[in-house]
């Protein structure tokens, strides 16, 4: 009777109703990936958005700084001020000299200065393989674990930035946390991330990587590639303090053509692949603003260092300009929680080797990594 009523309404018989959730089912099942693949589209397009407007800033801090491209500046035995203690503080090597800039911009911009959650100087690394941004988020002024750093798909790094102090809680929530995972399972085990003053980092890291010669020196060697992880530089030159350099947007020779910052990772396609892949197609901020989603495989392949300054071969010409044309190529290693090498399963521990291309540009800023033809870029699948 209460089913003759609700019909007598004007509803649905059951019959009506069950034949509807059918077709919705239906009409689910062929939308539902055309609705992923949008959504991922949509990701990929506010990824590209972040980029075009970390390259604006990236225009205000040169113009204000006689056309420097943004980096770390504080020098080695030079003293600065520890806003924790009051007292000066330098470093006796360029690496530790960045270190000390980077806890200084964490205190002031997190306040974080005493206390179980207090800012900690970094192990010593180059700080501007990874973390050269924070010098825009400081110039910035406001949230350095900003949304504009991070790929809308990196959903770590977002879980990151929600909660900074995930790496005190046990679990922890940061790589490296609990300690190594076994070496089996095919993560990046080099020494140096099991340390305090990394875990703190995470969530003021960025899903975009500012390009080598953006910081080091293109007429002599001093940082390299490291031949067991993409994640670690080699020093080259143990006799020099003058090993980061203080680069400028007028040395720049094709704007157009040289990559300046990119995605890590292609987030928008499936298995998330490292840059490196041909097939990624990360979005790429180029020195002119632009904005470049080619497959990295269109790119021009990448030199070390050694080889486009003709190092480590014999002095014959043709020795030379085979060294010049050696490519750098390595297999991709993961760091703890990042995506895997899509060609490598849980216990395998390695992956093909793959050219760094535009990381590692031939000839540095004076280098190219795409030609005219690709200008305008490309559009994501």
């Amino acid at each position: 009777m209460g089913l003759r009523s609700v019909v007598g309404r004007g509803g649905f018989s059951l019959v009506e109703l069950v034949s509807v959730v059918a077709v919705v089912a239906a009409v689910g099942a062929v939308l539902g990936p055309s609705v992923g693949g949008m959504r991922s589209q949509m990701r990929g397009v506010s990824s590209e958005g972040n980029l075009s407007d970390i390259g604006q800033v990236a225009g205000m801090y040169g113009a204000d700084n006689q056309g420097a491209i943004f980096t770390f500046t504080w020098q080695p035995h030079v003293p600065y001020l520890n806003l924790r203690n009051g007292k000066m503080v330098s470093a006796n090597s360029e690496m530790l000299a960045g270190g000390i800039q980077v806890r200084d911009i964490l205190y002031r911009g997190t306040g974080r200065l005493n206390g179980d959650d207090r800012i900690v100087a970094p192990v010593a690394r180059v700080m501007q393989r990874r973390y050269s941004h924070l010098v825009l988020a400081d110039y910035m002024g406001g949230n350095l674990a900003d949304e504009m750093w991070a790929d809308p798909a990196d959903g770590q790094l977002l879980e990151w930035q929600a909660n900074p102090l995930g790496f005190l809680v046990d679990p922890s929530s940061v790589p490296y946390g609990d300690g190594y995972p076994d070496p089996l399972e095919g993560y990046d085990t080099n020494t140096g991330w099991d340390h305090r003053g990394m875990y703190q980092l995470w969530s003021f890291g960025s899903s975009y990587s500012l390009v080598p010669a953006g910081y080091l020196p293109d007429d002599r060697l001093t940082y390299g590639p490291a031949v067991e992880s993409p994640h670690w530089f080699v020093d080259l030159d143990f006799s020099s303090d003058d090993q980061i350099a203080q680069r400028y947007m007028h040395e720049v020779a094709v704007p157009y053509g040289k990559v300046f910052m990119y995605e890590e990772f292609d987030r928008e396609q499936e298995g998330s692949p490292y840059f490196a892949y041909d097939h990624a197609r990360p979005a790429k901020l180029m020195f002119d603003g632009s904005i470049n989603t080619e497959e990295s495989g269109r790119a021009r392949g990448s030199i070390s260092p050694e080889a486009w300054l003709g190092l480590g071969v014999d002095d014959e010409p043709w020795l030379m300009k085979k060294a010049f044309y050696n490519q750098w190529e390595q297999a991709y290693v993961p760091i703890e929680l990042f995506p895997r090498p899509i060609e490598m399963a849980p216990g395998d521990g390695g992956g093909d080797e793959l050219n760094m291309r535009y990381r590692w540009t031939g000839g540095g800023l004076g280098g190219l990594d795409y030609q005219l033809l690709l200008r305008r870029g490309g559009n994501r699948p």
